[in-house]
C-alpha cells in the first residue's frame, strides 16, 4: 500500500518538489496532486498497454543504493497482469550474474519502463518486487507458450503508482515481424493488381481480334 501522502509522492520527494519551485513547474504538478496524484492501480488500458509490449526494462538498486538497469524481453504478452496491482514474468536463464535478485534481496524498492516506439508512449511504474524460486504453477500460469527460452523463476511487481510520457523525442520505430508483414501484404496486393492487368489486357486483346 501506498503510504505518501499522494501517489506522485513516490518519485515527487520534498527535495524534488523544491526544484521544481525554483524552476517553475511545481503549480502544474500541484494540481495533480490535488486530483490525487498519479494512478496506482492498473487499469485496463494499462493492462492491454503493459500485455503488447515485447520489451520492459527493470531498474533496482543494491542496499549502498548504487542503481541497475536490465533488460527483460519475450514475445507479447509476456508480462502479464496478475490482478489490479500485480505485473508477473518469467524470468529467464540470462549471463547467471544475479544483479537484480541480489538488488531485490537488499532493497525491494523496484521501477518499470515501458516504452511502444511504434505508438511513441511510454509508461513508467514505480512498486516493489521480489523473486519467486520453486513455484511450479506460477511458472506454468507466466511462461509464453511454446517460447523458447529456459525459465529459471518469476519476478513479481506490486505497483505502487504509475505516469504516461508525452511522446516527444521518441523516435518512431517499428517491429522488423511487423515491417515484413506489411511488406508481404504489398507484394501480395502487388501480384494480385498485376494479375487483374494481365486478365483485362488479355480481354481487350480478344476484343480487338475479333
Amino acid at each position: 500500500m501506498n503510504a505518501h501522502a499522494f501517489t506522485s509522492d513516490v518519485a515527487f520527494t520534498p527535495t524534488v518538489k523544491a526544484i521544481q519551485a525554483r524552476k517553475g513547474s511545481r503549480q502544474s504538478y500541484a494540481r495533480v496532486e490535488e486530483r490525487g496524484g498519479w494512478q496506482a492501480d492498473i487499469t485496463p488500458d494499462l493492462a492491454a498497454f503493459i500485455e503488447m509490449q515485447t520489451s520492459v526494462f527493470l531498474s533496482t538498486a543494491n542496499g549502498d543504493g548504487q542503481p541497475y538497469i536490465q533488460h527483460r524481453g519475450g514475445p507479447a504478452g509476456f508480462l502479464k497482469v496478475l490482478d489490479q496491482h500485480t505485473i508477473g514474468f518469467a524470468d529467464f536463464s540470462g549471463n547467471r550474474q544475479f544483479i537484480t535478485q541480489g538488488n531485490l534481496a537488499d532493497n525491494p524498492q523496484a521501477f518499470l519502463f515501458l516504452i511502444d516506439y511504434a505508438h511513441r508512449q511510454r509508461i513508467k511504474i514505480w512498486g516493489t518486487a521480489r523473486v519467486v524460486e520453486n513455484d511450479a504453477e506460477l511458472m506454468a500460469r507466466l511462461m509464453p507458450q511454446d517460447y523458447k527460452a529456459r525459465p529459471e523463476q518469476v519476478i513479481l511487481f506490486t505497483v505502487s503508482a504509475w505516469d504516461s510520457n508525452c511522446p516527444q523525442h521518441i523516435p518512431q520505430r517499428f517491429e522488423a515481424a511487423d515491417v515484413a508483414a506489411a511488406l508481404g501484404e504489398r507484394d501480395r496486393r502487388i501480384e494480385r493488381l498485376e494479375q487483374e492487368i494481365a486478365r483485362l489486357k488479355g480481354i481487350s486483346g480478344a476484343a480487338a481480334g475479333g
